[in-house]
């Protein structure tokens, strides 16, 4: 799909990998609304790029559902572009200290990172499904962002790495039901990447932590991650796969 003059959603691209996202999506001529909870910072990356913010909780599918038919009335068409890149960190042992449990952890996890994912993916691709196909039978792409703690999955990450394997799962069974609609499904599995929940780390973490990535021996770029989005969109047959984007590092134990 060209990418110049679409309608592109990205969630949680106030920041990170969906602000990375939307800068380079509208370089190449997209139209781009930012989906995020924290407006205030979504609505500058949308003011600098041109393009537009709208608020809500990825997790909640009735604010999901106003939003994008909030970007079809500014826009004047639903998006033929959905990528979300919003979710949470999490860590915490399923037992903890003194026999603490933590399914609060990782009910809260699932709720952001897959159900939000679910919410997203579902309202987007009803709404490509009413659009005319473009000249090569293509109505719409939906890029999902797992992570490399889907295969990898380091102590304290089941709560995460659950919501992220569950996203790497369901893209084939959901780009196997959209593909007579014409809509491609894909998922992106960062790995250790230099987003705002890396920023915090001491130096000393986070040489520890990119001394694992064999080359480039550093952390990725929120940009590398924006331009493998825009080739999916760009390349028709990349369909109902998850791709690794992490230097070839695989995860120690902890």
């Amino acid at each position: 799909m060209q990418i110049e003059n679409q309608i592109a959603l990205v969630t949680g691209g106030g920041s990170g990998l969906g602000a990375a996202t939307a800068r380079h999506l509208a370089a190449l001529g997209a139209k781009v609304a930012i989906l995020d909870f924290d407006l205030e910072r979504a609505s500058d990356v949308a003011e600098e790029i041109g393009g537009i913010a709208v608020q809500a909780d990825v997790s909640d599918e009735a604010a999901v559902n106003a939003a994008l038919d909030q970007v079809e009335q500014q826009f004047g068409a639903s998006p033929r572009i959905a990528i979300s890149c919003a979710g949470v960190g999490t860590a915490a042992r399923i037992v903890g200290r003194e026999g603490k449990l933590s399914f609060d952890v990782f009910e809260k996890t699932l709720r952001v990172n897959l159900f939000g994912t679910y919410n997203v993916m579902s309202h987007a691709a009803r709404r490509m499904a009413e659009r005319a196909t473009l000249a090569d039978g293509e109505r719409g792409v939906v890029i999902n962002t797992a992570s490399v703690a889907w295969e990898d999955g380091q102590l304290g990450q089941a709560a995460y790495s659950a919501s992220k394997g569950a996203i790497a799962a369901m893209c084939l069974p959901a780009a196997r039901e959209f593909a007579q609609l014409g809509i491609r499904v894909m998922s992106i599995a960062p790995g250790l990447f230099n987003t705002p929940m890396m920023e915090g780390l001491p130096d000393d973490v986070t040489a520890k932590i990119t001394a694992n990535i064999p080359f480039p021996a550093r952390l990725g770029d929120p940009h590398e991650y924006a331009l493998l989005a825009a080739h999916i969109v760009s390349n028709p047959f990349l369909n109902g796969t998850t791709i690794r984007l992490d230097g070839a590092t695989r995860l120690p134990p902890r």
